[in-house]
Parts: structure tokens; sequence; C-alpha cells
């Protein structure tokens, strides 16, 4: 299915099916348009949006079912409150009957999950993370408790076990076992034999450098506990100790992941007072991820949910950035769009009688507010297939039809939303000065010094033009290589 052709990042080529018939000539082509799966609604909803797409071979999905409800848009000021939306959403459906197993929460990027699981359990809500581990149980978040541990209880000797070698240092395994050794010998905690061992001619000079470095690493952070906001001090570990050097190194999308987890774990650092009242709390929080109950709500992410379906699928983080995702628009400009437009069709149809899109107003990144645009992929479902609800601020409120006063299906409030939000996509009001054909790209000195907007970066000044690759000097991001066709020409 063309339309659902949404792996291009491990090298599945849509092109691959597009360009069928030309490399078999003479072959018929039989499309399979009935669904059995959605609802009339759903099914027509998710056809205006994909219908947008310019490279598909083009079908038209139907089924005998009834249209069913329509899909629900929903608005909320931040994520937190969008978090407590779904949940809130999700027990109504379990007081009317529905079991949690068919309900599933379908995630843009992994980093929004941390969030929704926190507020589920919260509020006792089961729930299963496929496709990969809960939040708190990833690797690069357990490696970044146990730095943030360490540094708070020097005597933890799991945490040290774990980073002491995180990202390598050059201390061996053989190092290592002298090293407990001698802690065991000594009844002395990890770091602390540290300490006294590397005086000593135990280990061989390069791992004892390696190791009075990252004693040194550890002594300068604990110092600095005392002086620095736990936040700030959480970043300056990451940092400073390599980690989030190592993952940048990677230049995979699996290490661009990791570090928006990485950001997500210090955004939830910001709701606590001080390092270890988060520790406290990243350990209750651990202790409730053990239930056996079979009954639980699906929380993963839309690539990993193609090929199943559910009767409730939520949709939470239908914002510009986000999804569509920047970075992929930035890497393969207009051949990335496509791919999250078929995306946002595979998380739709998997959805048999309901589906609620999300979208926030606000999303806190690195301890400053961001201001969030609602996803083009919104404004592109016909209307008539879709109820938007404006959610009232910090309560969880009530989704199903009827159960909300009409003045809040697309009223003054919410539509005055969407215009700012239909302006500030349409502003500048320029054309883009580069088109997705390279032969109608500017040449090399042709751009330079024209004043250009981004929706990711802001305004700047093209420095340089390669193609369809631009540099720009932005004037709050710094320098960057950017996709021309995202570029539009101000002043």
């Amino acid at each position: 299915d063309d339309d659902q052709s949404i792996y291009g990042w491990r090298g599945a080529e849509v092109g691959n099916i597009l360009r069928f018939e030309r490399d078999f000539p003479g072959a018929k082509i039989i499309r399979l348009e009935q669904n059995y799966r959605s609802k009339g609604r759903i099914l027509k909803a998710a056809s205006g949006l994909i219908d947008q797409n310019r490279e598909r071979l083009g079908k038209t999905l139907w089924t005998n079912d009834d249209d069913g409800e329509p899909i629900r848009l929903s608005a909320h000021w931040d994520s937190t409150e969008e978090a407590r939306a779904i949940a809130g959403g999700i027990e109504e459906l379990q007081r009317d009957g529905h079991h949690l197993s068919q309900i599933a929460v379908l995630v843009r990027a992994s980093s929004q999950m941390r969030e929704i699981e926190e507020r589920f359990i919260n509020q006792a809500i089961s729930y299963r993370v496929i496709g990969g581990p809960r939040f708190y149980e990833r690797k690069e978040i357990r490696d970044a408790l146990a730095y943030f541990r360490l540094v708070a209880q020097p005597r933890d000797d799991l945490a040290f076990e774990r980073i002491v070698n995180s990202p390598k240092r050059g201390i061996g395994a053989s190092s290592l076992q002298k090293l407990t050794q001698y802690a065991r010998a000594s009844s002395l905690s990890l770091l602390e034999a540290t300490m006294s061992i590397i005086g000593t001619d135990e280990l061989g000079a390069k791992p004892r450098h390696a190791l009075a470095g990252f004693v040194d690493q550890i002594a300068r952070w604990r110092r600095e506990m005392e002086q620095m906001g736990h936040v700030d001090l959480a970043g300056v570990i990451l940092d400073e100790s390599g980690y989030t050097g190592m993952l940048q190194a990677e230049r995979t999308a699996e290490a661009h992941g990791r570090l928006e987890n990485l950001k997500e774990l210090l955004r939830a650092m910001e709701e606590f007072e001080n390092l270890q009242g988060f520790l406290e709390h990243v350990s209750l929080v651990m202790e409730n991820e053990n239930d056996d109950d079979p009954d639980k709500v699906v929380i993963m992410t839309m690539h990993g949910a193609k090929g199943l379906e559910f009767d409730t699928v939520f949709l939470p983080g239908w914002e510009e950035g986000l999804f569509p995702s920047q970075r992929t628009l930035d890497e393969l400009g207009n051949r990335g769009l496509e791919e999250e437009r078929r995306l946002a069709y595979v998380g739709l149809t998997r959805a048999r009688k309901r589906a609620i899109i999300s979208t926030t107003s606000n999303r806190r990144t690195w301890g400053q507010w961001q201001p969030a645009i609602p996803s083009r992929f919104i404004d592109e479902i016909p209307e008539s297939e879709m109820e938007r609800i404006n959610q009232p601020t910090n309560q969880a409120g009530s989704w199903h039809q009827g159960s909300l006063p009409a003045s809040r299906f697309g009223g003054p409030g919410w539509q005055r939303m969407q215009d700012r939000s239909r302006q500030a996509r349409m502003a500048p009001p320029e054309p883009m000065i580069f088109d997705d054909d390279p032969m109608g790209a500017m040449g090399d000195d042709q751009g330079n010094g024209v004043r250009v907007f981004h929706q990711k970066f802001g305004y700047g000044t093209i420095l340089q033009v390669d193609g369809q690759t631009v540099e720009v000097a932005f004037d709050k991001a710094g320098t960057k290589k950017v996709i021309g066709t995202f570029l539009e020409k101000v002043g």
C-alpha cells in the first residue's frame, strides 16, 4: 500500500511501488478499496488527508459499515493538560464498559510518552508500551539516572557500575574486576575504592588515569550541586560526561530519538525542587510498573502501530515541528512531508470506531515555553468529518458526543486560535524563494544576503546557496544548513 509507506528512513522507497507499472508493462492494477476495519467517517477523514499527497497511485476507501463518530480534535494549553485529558477520556471509556486493551495512544516521538505514562500511573490506568521499553526503562534514561544517583548518593554501587565506562573510558573488564575485589575486601563503596586504588600500582596507567578523571568529574559535580540548579546540573553532567556527545556522534535516527528522550528527562526534572526529590519520584514510578493485568492501554509510536487496530485511538501532539517532524522536513523536503502525511494516515486508520487528535498551544523545552502551532494535517482533514472540542484549562474534560456544551464546539475562542495559527503558517506572505526542482534553485551566490524566515529557526540571512542546500545565519539559532524549499523571503 503506497499510502502506508512510512519507513523511508529504513531504506523503504515508495518509488518502487509508484514505478511498478512502468517497470512491469502490462501488469494489471487491482485496487483493494473496501475497508473492513474503520467506520465511514474515519475513512473519509483519512482519505481527505492523504489526497494532499501528489506522489501516490490513488484509491478511495469505503466500507459497508456505518459512518460512526466524527474525528474529535481536542485543544489544550500544554502537554500536561493534554495528558490529563487523555487519561480522563480513557477513564470515561472504561466506565462505559470499554476494555483498556482496545484503546491506544499513538505518538510521533517516543519522548512524548513520559508525561502520558506518569499521568496513567497517577490515575491508576494500566498500560504497556509496545515497540520499546517504558520511558524510565530506556537505556539512555537509565544511564542518565545512574549519573544523577551517583552524584547525589556516592555510595550507590549499582549506579557506579552502570556508568563508569559509559561512554567508553578505556576501563577494561579486568580493571573493573580488580576494583570490585578491592572494594569488597576493604568494605568500601566502589567510588571510595576507586579514590584509593588510583594511588597504587594495582591497575595499569591507562585505567588509573581514566578512573582518576572520572572521580574528579563526580567530585566537581557534587560541588556544583551546592551552587547550581538541579536541571542545569543535569545538563552539565550529560554534556561533560561525554554522553550527549557520544549520541550526537552516531548521527542516526535512533540516536536522535535518544537525545530527544534525554531532553524530555530534563523537562521532567523541572517539576521538582531538587535532584533528590526527582530521584525519589522516579523510584516510585518504577515500583508501579509491575502489573500483570492483561487489560492495558497500549502506548506506542505511529511507526510501530502499522498493521494493528484498536476501537479507540488517541493521537496527541499534532503540532508543527513535532508532527510533521521538523527534522524530517529539513532533511527530506517535500518527500519527507509526504511520508509524514502517510504516517498521519496510518495513525488515523488504526482506529475502528473513534479517533481523538489533540494539540497544545505551548510546549516547554529546555526550561522555556515555546508556542505551538496546530499541525497542517489538521487543516487537511475535511471539516465535515471533524468535531472540534476546546478543552477547559486544567481539567480533564470529556469528549463524548453531547457531553460538552455546544458552545465549546467550533466556538469563537477555538476559531480565533485557528485563525492565528493559519496566519502564523502563512506569514511572511511572500512565496518561497526555492521550488522543489533543483534546476529552479538560485545560483550559488544569487541569494546571498537575502533575509528569510524558517518555521523552526526563525529569521535569518542567507550566507551561501548550494543547490537546494542553503546556509543561513539565523538571528537566534546561529548558522544552520537547511533545505531551500522551507525558506520564505521576507522584507
